[in-house]
């Protein structure tokens, strides 16, 4: 199960490429992200183009802003298959996914950080994916599969989710892209 709520861009305001204020289950810490939908065309990714094969009608766009940050912190679950005291005897493990990419040949991009925490709210174990380059996309306009997957540190109790768009270039449009973001949580061997 995706501990990421609308880790797609489905839920919400958006559709255009037209920044929004809000975003569903994330928290806006800077700039003003877009939910661009994957029909708006003007050079934006299409079904057409590379990115998630199962993806939904939109994906994160950094809009207008040099720079756009979305913030989301989640709680681990305290019980279960991937609860705590599973956690706590190095039985968990996680795996953090990403569609990221760009515009083209210019290298405004996407970065993922998951950082994990404690119950005190120190950190204990960091991933982060991307940003793809223009290379990276063969200088096409679109997404390309990220991800990372390591053993849950014990003591981790909540992640926080960052999700950084940065526009390198000149122009108006932040063109990082961000579809199908995901955190998943796997039990390993031992007894529940």
């Amino acid at each position: 199960m995706n501990l990421i709520v609308n880790g797609d861009a489905e839920a919400g305001p958006g559709g255009t490429a037209d920044p929004v204020a809000r975003v569903t289950g994330w928290r806006v810490v800077e700039g003003a992200p877009a939910l661009v939908g994957y029909d708006v065309g003007q050079g934006y990714p299409t079904a057409a183009d590379p990115g998630p094969p199962r993806r939904g009608s939109r994906f994160f766009s950094g809009g207008e802003s040099p720079r756009t940050v979305l913030v989301q912190d989640v709680e681990l679950p305290a019980a279960g298959r991937t609860g705590r005291g599973r956690v706590d005897a190095g039985h968990v493990r996680f795996t953090v996914s990403a569609w990221l990419g760009g515009y083209a040949a210019q290298e405004d991009g996407a970065r993922l950080s998951v950082e994990f925490r404690d119950a005190a709210g120190t950190p204990v174990a960091l991933a982060v994916l991307g940003p793809v380059t223009s290379g990276e996309r063969q200088g096409r306009t679109g997404l390309v599969e990220r991800s990372a997957t390591a053993a849950l540190p014990p003591g981790a109790r909540t992640a926080r989710v960052l999700l950084v768009l940065t526009r390198t270039g000149t122009g108006t449009s932040n063109d990082g892209y961000a579809d199908a973001i995901s955190l998943t949580l796997n039990a390993t061997g031992g007894k529940p």
